[in-house]
């Protein structure tokens, strides 16, 4: 797979400068890690029990090391373009959410990245997210930050995902290496004609794709899962398109997807921005855990909860008898009418029009 000039491998070396200006939060940083800072997950004792969240996610370094901040004097939003929005990209990477291309203007990438540090870090709720840069936002970012896993007793590498904030992170021996801002199941009944590649689900043994109409719950479960499968490039199931798929729950992926919204608005995948897809293979593997919670139980209370499966769509059987059993018409009686002036032929070659 080419290398995107999006990945994480192409887009990590910054200027000296950029370093320079941000010595004081690396300093703080490094304070940071002599300080043991996890998330507390509580549990009445019995191994058996589920875990309850009880966690400061968003932790703040407390130490006396000064931070010294640049101001922001205005909002900035989607279609800015200037040296205060590098800033506010480059920020970002450091926190290990990836606006894309750190080039100073402020496209969809980057507004897609300010929806998770909202939702993750601000706490602000789905319905009100902005996708803009305040003031207060930016002194925010400019906290030395860490995000700490739910989960830290879960698979070294393992996938937390957060239904109500609509965020996924990729923890490494529980340390973020992503987050990302993400658009999971709508909950509503569907009903579709959707393309299936071979050995997705409904076309397992197949070798050509199919086509079927189907009806569906856009739902995500929550619960505990592994990663199981991963499929390169585009994929079409019974739950729409995909792009670089990564299964999880039977044909539940996390995947790439053309539109991801700032509201949930799949099958019941979890879409990703398409450039983060391009790499997301490379920091998840086959047995990774996968957390998903959907802010109402807890996901161990789940445990691998089952999708609803798609049934078949009626109004598609119909339609298709109907249209296969039609008789195509007969042959014309009518003969065609000649023209009233014709070219003479030298000599009469044939006797017989040929079909229109």
């Amino acid at each position: 797979m080419a290398t995107d000039p999006d990945s994480p491998r192409s887009r990590r070396a910054h200027p000296s400068s950029l370093a320079y200006r941000w010595a004081p939060v690396i300093a703080a940083a490094a304070v940071l890690l002599a300080v043991v800072v996890v998330g507390v997950v509580t549990s009445d004792g019995d191994d058996s029990s589920t875990p309850t969240t009880t966690i400061n996610q968003v932790v703040t370094d407390s130490t006396n090391v000064p931070v010294t901040k640049l101001p922001l004097t205005q909002t900035y939003g989607r279609g800015a373009a200037g040296p205060e929005i590098k800033l506010i990209q480059d920020r970002l990477i450091e926190l290990k959410f990836d606006p894309g291309v750190p080039d100073g203007a402020f496209g969809e990438r980057t507004q897609q990245a300010v929806w998770a540090f909202e939702a993750l870090v601000m706490g602000v709720p789905g319905d009100q997210l902005t996708g803009k840069v305040d003031a207060e936002m930016w002194s925010r970012m400019q906290d030395p930050i860490t995000v700490a896993p739910r989960r830290a007793s879960a698979t070294p590498n393992h996938t937390e995902i957060y239904l109500p904030q609509q965020v996924l992170i990729v923890f490494r021996s529980d340390v973020p290496v992503l987050i990302t801002h993400i658009s999971s199941g709508d909950n509503q009944e569907w009903c579709e004609v959707v393309q299936i590649s071979p050995g997705e689900r409904g076309n397992e043994d197949g070798t050509e794709p199919i086509e079927k109409g189907v009806c569906g719950l856009s739902w995500t479960p929550g619960g505990v899962f592994k990663y199981y499968r991963m499929v390169v490039g585009r994929r079409e199931s019974q739950l729409g398109g995909m792009y670089n798929p990564v299964y999880f729950n039977f044909g539940i992926a996390v995947h790439g997807a053309a539109e991801v919204p700032d509201f949930p608005a799949s099958h019941g995948c979890i879409r990703i921005p398409m450039h983060i897809s391009e790499y997301y293979q490379s920091l998840v593997a086959k047995g990774d855990q996968v957390f998903v919670f959907d802010g109402v139980k807890e996901p161990e209370e789940y445990g691998a909860q089952v999708p609803r499966f798609n049934w078949p769509d009626p109004s598609y059987t119909t339609t298709t008898s109907s249209t296969t059993t039609t008789t195509p018409p007969g042959p014309s009686t009518t003969l065609p009418v000649a023209p009233t002036t014709l070219p003479a032929p030298p000599t009469a070659t044939t006797t017989t029009l040929a079909p229109g």
